[in-house]
């Protein structure tokens, strides 16, 4: 795909939102009819998911804005980075042996009332033994494990589109 048309951009940066858009809409199923209680790092992950969204949006309806879609799509790919590392840990803790699985916490609303601001958001990036509790699978893969693919791929995006700019091209306007 030549991504060094205004057409072609906007195209990822709409494939990235309804992207966002959808995982948020299930995310939101999977909690509300599901009953699925989204553990911390699964919190955590929905925030970096809002963050790609906005600036998903951003660089949408920016799209002639040369130094506008390189911001938006390097906030992007920071979000998703975040978002691999909190998937990642995820994972990680998933995977380890039952004996070395740290202990659950209290949950969420607990450390919001009780935990100063700074300790429940180093909680939420730490997370703790409700993390590593698989309750659901799609295709043998756990909604950590697609998290992190889903962050990859929007990564992915974000660097197309912050090196899909060529010297002169026309159709590009700068500040």
């Amino acid at each position: 795909m030549n991504l060094s048309t205004v057409y072609s951009r906007r195209l990822m940066w709409l494939a990235a939102l309804f992207s966002v858009i959808g995982l948020m809409s299930y995310a939101i199923y999977a909690e509300k009819v599901l009953y699925l209680d989204p553990c911390p790092l699964c919190i955590t992950q929905r925030l970096f998911y809002i963050g790609i969204g906005i600036f998903a949006l951003v660089g949408l309806v920016m799209t002639r804005n040369r130094l506008v879609q390189r911001v938006a799509s390097i906030l992007m790919a920071a979000s998703a980075l975040g978002g691999m590392a909190t998937a990642g840990r995820q994972v990680w803790l998933q995977h380890l042996p039952k004996d070395q699985v740290p202990e659950c916490g209290p949950g969420l609303q607990y450390w919001l009332e009780n935990e100063p601001w700074l300790q429940t958001l180093s909680l939420l990036f730490k997370g703790d033994g409700n993390c590593a509790e698989v309750v659901w699978t799609f295709l043998g893969f756990s909604m950590g494990e697609w998290s992190l693919a889903w962050f990859v791929a929007l990564l992915i995006i974000a660097l197309m589109l912050l090196f899909s700019y060529r010297k002169g091209i026309s159709d590009v306007k700068t500040f």
